[in-house]
């Protein structure tokens, strides 16, 4: 939807979303459908929505949550299901030709192997029962009829145990497209809502009565009373040029993956270890790629903020603070650590052309053991970044989910399974930019969770992704 000079020069938007992916998207919806914001819009720096992080090549394509995500205590698991079911609710609320594009009937499993991993496992299967009542649990025997690439070339000796549910794949940028599609949908959109595409943000600045003021690239100045940056790490740089964050840093590790014929039948996890900021290797169907498994991920460094894309380079080394002492410091302290040092050593290995399959055939056998180096190929053009922060002051990762509040301005920087809560995450924006308002009558919540939350479940708008940490 375009804007005419005039308006963009004279109107105050009341919020200015900052990035199109599933998290600026699904704040675009829920502002424009549940909020009575008069003006709203969305600064997007590419000419679509959903084409970085929230691309299909470049997640997990998983709706997380919480059954096959080992490393999640059964806290978060509990809140984490809620948050994560708003999504589907709102697939399913979606005619079906749109739906079918969007989310993907998925059997889900989390495999355990070898003794310690199976009690682990075990034990773990009778707090979730009470969560998902739908989880079964599965011996050898099971496994194998579901999954036969498991127990295919495995020793007989070796003990399994996995546990299966059903979940849903989701392309993450139909999901996007969809929510801005929604909303202009809406009669009173026109009116209300403003997108801006191709249009980066070079600078913002609050002027003397409070109004932001955002330089675009093109040379347009937009005017906002509040801010929100959905933006992952490019958040954290506009927060650092507004003197929040200071004391973060970025690790830049990329992931990638690897593509074999299709030998599963759904998604397989492998139990994460906890030591571990990465998620275990895993095996999953591409929702664009038919006929094949996709397996990773590897990680390896990437010094950019945006997978592939070496003109991020520069805004990775102004964000990551280089220049401070203290930055090198928790570098060295964080990947020397023996086991993650191992661990980055061992990835390299997985980038030797030809060789790494080879490598890699020996990770993935654990799920799979009959597969070999030459069943693999690289998934050349897949692959998202996942940068992990780091407080130079504890020196210490801190995963999940970062989200810094200023003054009229949120800073949301949402890794995995950030698409997963996206519009949890919009329900919680939209009520933070009600307080800013002073205003709680802005954003009608009960509306909300009465058209997408389950009514048997209890949502909270807490951070619940910034109560502990997980692997992304």
């Amino acid at each position: 939807m375009e804007c005419s000079n005039e308006q963009k020069q004279d109107v105050i938007f009341d919020v200015v979303i900052v990035g199109g992916g599933a998290s600026g998207t699904a704040l675009l919806y829920t502002l424009a459908r549940y909020s009575s914001f008069s003006r709203i819009a969305l600064v997007e720096k590419y000419n679509g929505v959903g084409g970085v992080n929230s691309h299909a090549r470049n997640n997990s394509q998983t709706l997380h949550v919480g059954d096959i995500e080992t490393n999640y205590s059964m806290e978060k698991v509990r809140e984490l299901k809620p948050a994560s079911s708003i999504v589907a609710s709102y697939a399913n609320s979606l005619p079906a030709e749109i739906r079918s594009k969007i989310i993907f009937p998925v059997k889900k499993m989390i495999l355990a192997v070898g003794e310690k991993e199976v009690e682990t496992l075990a034990g773990r299967y009778e707090q979730l029962k009470k969560i998902f009542p739908t989880i079964q649990k599965l011996d050898r025997a099971g496994i194998e009829r579901v999954e036969p690439a498991i127990v295919r070339g495995r020793k007989p000796e070796e003990e399994l145990l996995a546990l299966q549910n059903d979940g849903f794949a989701v392309d993450y940028q139909m999901l996007a497209r969809s929510f801005i599609e929604q909303t202009l949908a809406r009669e009173d959109a026109k009116a209300r809502v403003r997108l801006f595409l191709s249009s980066p943000v070079l600078d913002l600045n609050r002027d003397t009565n409070g109004i932001w003021q955002i330089e675009l690239k093109n040379g347009e100045k937009l005017q906002a009373r509040a801010v929100v940056f959905d933006a992952d790490s490019y958040s954290l740089l506009f927060a650092k040029r507004l003197g929040y964050g200071e004391e973060f840093s970025l690790i830049p590790v990329a992931g990638t993956f690897f593509f074999s014929k299709q030998v599963l039948n759904g998604k397989v996890y492998s139990v994460q270890d906890q030591r571990l900021p990465f998620a275990a290797v895993h095996g999953d169907p591409d929702v664009r790629v038919p006929e094949m498994t996709r397996w990773g991920p590897t990680a390896r460094f990437s010094p950019v903020l945006e997978a592939r894309n070496w003109k991020t380079s520069l805004d990775y080394f102004r964000v990551s603070g280089l220049h401070r002492w203290q930055t090198w410091v928790s570098f060295v302290v964080i990947l020397l650590s023996p086991f993650r040092f191992f661990y980055l050593v061992r990835n390299l290995l997985y980038e030797i052309p030809y060789l790494g399959a080879y490598f890699f055939a020996r990770r993935v056998r654990k799920i799979a053991p009959s597969l070999s180096g030459r069943d693999f190929t690289r998934a050349r053009g897949f692959g998202g970044m996942r940068l992990q922060r780091v407080d130079t002051k504890t020196r210490k990762l801190i995963l999940g989910e970062g989200k810094i509040v200023g003054e009229n301005i949120i800073f949301n920087m949402t890794p995995s399974p950030g698409a997963s809560v996206c519009l949890f995450n919009a329900m919680r924006d939209a009520e933070q930019l009600a307080t800013f308002f002073g205003d709680l009558s802005l954003f009608d919540e009960a509306r909300m969770k009465k058209e997408l939350c389950d009514k048997s479940e209890q949502i909270v708008l807490e951070d619940l992704s910034l109560k502990e940490s997980y692997a992304s």
